[in-house]
């Protein structure tokens, strides 16, 4: 048996429990991972700055205000009162439109005052049109041009921007 325990002693055994297995050894990647990782990480940090997606000085610099955005322009809608009117010749059938001005904010005051010039306008123009031509198919584009050009000759075309309706129906 001396044979045996002077094996053991010799090859780095211990002397005392009898034949411990050595445990297997982990794959060389496996033991790699905790050097692999950081290494990895500083390569994609580096290249990231390299193509220029960020600066790692401008998060040592304080930050700096916003640059100054336009603001969008101040919007005024001016309503325009319902247009009421019986179409001829249709069986008691009526037109009705109701439009939004949509006006520079310094001319606001003025629309509202002339706002009564713009509707004898509107009134007009609706009135002389045919019956028949309310059906058909594009209409609606045409009625708001026209309208459109109606009020920028009653406020002025540097004042009415644009003209919304909102309202138009054939009872």
């Amino acid at each position: 048996m001396t044979d045996i325990t002077a094996d053991m002693v010799a090859k780095g055994g211990g002397t005392g429990a009898g034949n411990a297995a050595e445990p297997p050894r982990k794959p060389l990647l496996r033991r790699m991972i905790p050097v692999l990782l950081p290494l990895l990480a500083l390569g994609a940090g580096a290249g990231s700055t390299y193509a220029g997606l960020w600066s790692p000085l401008a998060l040592l610099q304080p930050s700096k205000p916003a640059p100054d955005v336009q603001a969008a322009p101040a919007v005024v809608f001016v309503d325009v009162p319902r247009i009421v009117l019986s179409l001829p010749g249709t069986g008691g059938r009526s037109l009705v439109v109701t439009a939004l001005i949509d006006i520079d904010p310094a001319a606001a005051d003025q629309a509202r005052l002339l706002m009564p010039r713009v509707v004898d306008a509107f009134t007009t123009f609706l009135s002389d049109i045919d019956p028949a031509a309310l059906d058909r198919r594009g209409i609606l584009e045409i009625l708001r041009a026209e309208m459109a050009t109606r009020a920028r000759f009653v406020l002025g075309d540097q004042a009415v921007r644009d003209l919304l309706i909102t309202e138009f129906r054939i009872q």
